[in-house]
């Protein structure tokens, strides 16, 4: 036992030995293979052909820092990189150093210090770069090294047992580094030298992938470098691997997310990429079976469809265009193309995506004419029209395995009228030739019929059509508001003729029924309707009074809803809005319709709205207010409208008229007055232009404000209903209203200031009769100013008189309420007094008596005034001291014959 533990004792310290030797031996070594005396070595040349002692102490140098290079010692090793490289080309024992080297350079870095990293930070970056110059290398075995060493540095390794004093640098270290080096560009640029070497070229790919996906820094670097262009020009291979085009589509996909999308675009749109993308999509469209590869054929069918969006692409002249219209319309229209006869569909997801991109890609082709003509000749509009047909019931519904499902033909209808809706203003004569109008009106009747079709609503565009056709109605109506908006005569007329005015309003009345189904989608359904309805009516008064009382009863209706929730972000507010224009389209200008609008408050309506709606509805609602009171009933009706509050539409008017200067920044005193005769009405927008000088053809800046707020439309409106005998004004709108009146006289007085300046400012000088007429007019201008600013004095002065005289009034009834209250107090204590002290109750007796007999000897004596004592006084409705009753007692005292003057009091007695 004891020579056991002796044995294990001694084991044990010659093993301490041993590790203690072996980290001397290898800070000795440390020292002897010095950074810099390798680069010497392998520099000088004297030394520079000495091969097998630079790979002895190449390895002896890789095997000290198997476990990472130091921060410190990277720029050494660069050097020793790029001579290792150049020794290579006639040697190729270098290329396995290299390979070595590129090993533990996939390993983090040592750093001694915290501060290591910051400070040899250039250093890494340097080296980095030179990882990617090693593609140059001639070997394979350095590129496949290379490689891997650069997708090693987004793999964790555990970190290995270092020296006492050492640490590896942080995690992210590396990639962040990476995005300051030319790592990736040179990655890049050495695609081209391996054209022959498929097995490495995917691997590159594969490692550009990982880098394009981890920073946004890395992606512009390769689209710096024509990356998005080289990866298009070899992403189609001999071979036609699957996983180059998957690796090149999704490098593509990570450089259009982070990187410069219209640059990226510029760069595929070449001749050679666009012809490259067709060759690649056209073999998995015919070629593709499996799941990833139909993901990837729709994944190259986007970029396309991002391509397509440049104005410059070739699609067209690379005749790409033409077989992606060939393939939109198959299955149901088919050609005697190859690739049509050649090209089958399974009918699944994948296809089905397919076909919606390639719906979409219509739609963003279509802004290049060349493309239109192509769709003419294609029948373009005859297939979409197909499309769009209603779809069958559920007892008529095709089965099978070669058909696409219920669902998928729901969402093919609303994508085909998704397109329709901005392709057929472009193909207006084929899509009268194609009977379009008539196509439309079926499906508006199928939507709002009743039958057994139930909706998915599983696509984007079925958003709200789940268990209803509401999907496929709104969209018929988006198509037909696309159709009538161009103002096209032959198409609106087409459809009126058909009937459409009665139809639509038929569904507004039937989908306003269901309020219960107030949505979003229901909300845009109707205010599109609205917008139809005034495109068509607009300028014909024949449809305006096929309109007639049910368009108006149907306004009417919308009116009564009012502005409450034109903030609920249910569309509100488009359906407002929508609702007058179709009074100002579909009503004004047609007698029946304006008298049977008048008939039904609808004047009335328009001025609530006009009090209670926010502001950016006021405009509107003056325009049509304006153009109503070209009927003669008109100006009566709305002198006569009074709000919950009691106010007069001229009072509103007014009020707005000082809100909209307000926020004009027009300069007014307390009252509202004019300050400046020289500019009384200018605005301060107007202010700041003054220093501008526009051309002959250009409006100026005080004719251009006469459109961009509400003075103007005011101003006509007080035209119409006169500037006299308003109804309900207070003196501050006597003030607004006198400034109304010469709206017109400053407005032209501005222009002329205006032409004035601007002559000046180009330094032009009138001939002398035309500057005194500009003086003229200026003065002119300004003496009107004065002349209303006179005015508002006078009215604000004759306001202040009527207020002292209404003050001295109120002091007069208070005295009088004053002196009677002295009166009755004073009846009353002499009452009390009399009752309570009998001296004085003796003392009146006795003058009673002396009294009656002075009247007994004298019959014939004049009136006298007499006073009774006063009991109680009573109110009634009359103001001022003559709407006061003073109750008096039947016992009358005498008094003199200059008695308290009550003439304002009147009397009752008992």
């Amino acid at each position: 036992m004891a020579s056991g533990k002796l044995l294990h004792i001694k084991m044990s310290e010659n093993s301490a030995v041993r590790l203690k030797v072996a980290q001397q031996s290898q800070q000795v070594s440390a020292k002897s293979l010095d950074i810099s005396k390798v680069v010497r070595l392998l520099e000088d040349p004297l030394t520079t052909n000495m091969k097998e002692k630079h790979l002895f102490v190449l390895r002896k140098l890789f095997e000290r820092n198997h476990t990472g290079f130091l921060l410190r010692e990277l720029t050494g090793m660069s050097r020793v990189l790029n001579v290792c490289a150049e020794k290579a080309k006639d040697h190729p024992e270098y290329a396995a150093v290299l390979c070595e080297a590129l090993k533990i350079c996939g390993l983090p870095f040592l750093k001694e210090r915290v501060s290591d990293e910051m400070r040899y930070a250039q250093d890494a970056t340097e080296i980095l770069s030179h990882i990617g110059y090693l593609m140059r290398v001639s070997h394979d075995e350095v590129k496949q090294h290379v490689v891997e060493c650069v997708k090693s540095f987004y793999n964790y390794v555990t970190p290995p047992q270092l020296l006492d004093g050492l640490q590896q640098t942080s995690l992210g270290y590396k990639l962040q580094l990476l995005e300051r080096s030319d790592l990736p560009k040179t990655l890049l640029l050495s695609m081209a030298a391996l054209e022959n070497q498929p097995a490495i070229k995917l691997q590159l790919l594969q490692t550009l992938q990982i880098l394009s996906s981890s920073s946004d820094k890395i992606c512009t670097s390769i689209v710096e470098a024509h990356g998005a262009e080289t990866i298009c020009l070899h992403m189609n291979e001999p071979g036609r691997s699957s996983q180059v085009l998957f690796c090149s589509s999704e490098i593509l996909w990570n450089l259009l997310e982070s990187g410069n999308k219209e640059e990226i675009i510029g760069q595929l749109s070449s001749m050679e990429c666009v012809i490259s993308l067709k060759e690649a999509f056209c073999h998995l469209l015919l070629k593709a079976s499996q799941t990833s590869d139909l993901q990837l054929r729709n994944d190259l069918l986007v970029i396309t469809t991002f391509i397509a969006g440049n104005p410059n692409s070739p699609l067209v002249e690379s005749l790409f265009t033409k077989q992606l219209v060939g393939f939109v319309m198959f299955p149901e229209m088919k050609r005697r193309s190859p690739l049509d006869q050649n090209l089958k569909l399974t009918y699944s997801n994948k296809d089905l995506k397919m076909k919606k991109l390639l719906l979409n890609l219509l739609v963003v082709m279509s802004r290049d004419c060349a493309a239109l003509q192509l769709y003419e000749e294609e029948m373009v509009m005859l297939f979409l029209l197909k499309l769009i047909k209603p779809l069958a019931g559920s007892s008529e519904r095709r089965s099978g395995l070669h058909h696409w499902s219920v669902v998928q033909q729901e969402e093919l209808q609303l994508q085909a009228l998704a397109t329709l809706t901005s392709i057929a203003p472009l193909m207006l004569d084929d899509y009268m030739s194609c009977q379009g109008n008539a196509c439309l009106l079926l499906l508006l009747d199928w939507c709002v019929r009743t039958d057994a079709y139930f909706a998915h609503g599983h696509s984007f565009h079925g958003t709200g059509g789940r268990g209803s056709k509401k999907a496929q109605l709104r969209y018929c109506i988006r198509v037909l508001k696309s159709v009538t908006s161009l103002g096209e005569e032959s198409v609106n007329q087409d459809l009126c003729d058909q009937g459409i005015i009665s139809q639509l309003l038929g569904v507004l009345n039937q989908m306003d029924g269901r309020s219960d189904e107030e949505d979003e989608v229901t909300t845009e359904i109707m205010s599109n309707i609205q917008l139809i309805l005034s495109s068509l009516c607009e300028t014909d008064i024949h449809r305006k009074e096929l309109f007639g009382s049910e368009g108006v009863e149907m306004t009417v209706h919308f009116l009564k809803k009012g502005s409450s929730k034109f903030y609920s972000g249910l569309g509100h507010n488009k359906l407002l809005l929508s609702t007058i224009d179709c009074v100002r389209s579909c009503i004004v200008g047609c007698c029946s319709t304006e008298d049977y609008f008048l008939a039904k408050d609808g004047a009335f309506l328009l001025l609530s709205l006009l009090s209670t709606s926010p502001r950016c509805v006021h405009g509107v609602v003056l325009s049509t207010l304006l153009e109503l009171h070209d009927n003669p009933n008109t100006p009566s009706l709305i002198l006569s409208w009074r709000d919950a509050a009691g106010q007069t539409a001229s009072r509103l008017l007014l009020q707005l008229w000082r809100e909209e200067e307000k926020e004009l920044g027009v300069i007014r005193n307390q009252h509202g007055g004019i300050t400046d005769p020289q500019s009384p009405v200018l605005s301060c927008f107007q202010q700041d232009g003054d220093l501008l000088s526009f051309p002959a053809a250009t409006p100026t800046t005080a004719v251009l404000e006469i459109s961009e707020n509400l003075r103007a439309k005011i101003y006509l409106i007080f035209c119409c209903l006169g500037f006299q005998g308003l109804p309900g004004l207070s003196t501050e709108d006597y003030v607004t209203l006198s400034i109304i009146k010469r709206y017109l006289d400053f407005k032209v007085g501005e222009v002329w200031e205006e032409i004035s300046r601007e002559l000046s400012l180009d330094g032009v000088r009138p001939i002398s009769p035309d500057e005194e007429a500009l003086s003229t007019i200026q003065r002119i201008s300004e003496d009107t100013a004065r002349r209303i600013m006179a005015e508002q004095r006078s009215i604000l002065e004759q306001q202040q008189e009527e207020d002292i005289s209404e003050e001295k009034l109120v002091y007069r009834e208070m005295k009088s309420r004053l002196r009677q209250q002295e009166l009755t107090s004073k009846s009353w204590n002499k009452y009390v007094s009399k009752t309570s002290n009998y001296e004085i109750l003796k003392e009146e007796k006795a003058q009673r008596e002396k009294h009656a007999a002075l009247i007994r000897s004298k019959p014939n004596h004049p009136a006298k005034h007499f006073i009774g004592h006063v009991v109680a006084m009573e109110s009634t409705d009359l103001q001022g001291p003559a709407g006061m009753k003073v109750m008096l007692a039947k016992a009358p005292i005498r008094t003199e014959p200059a008695p308290l003057d009550l003439v304002n009091f009147s009397t009752v007695k008992d």
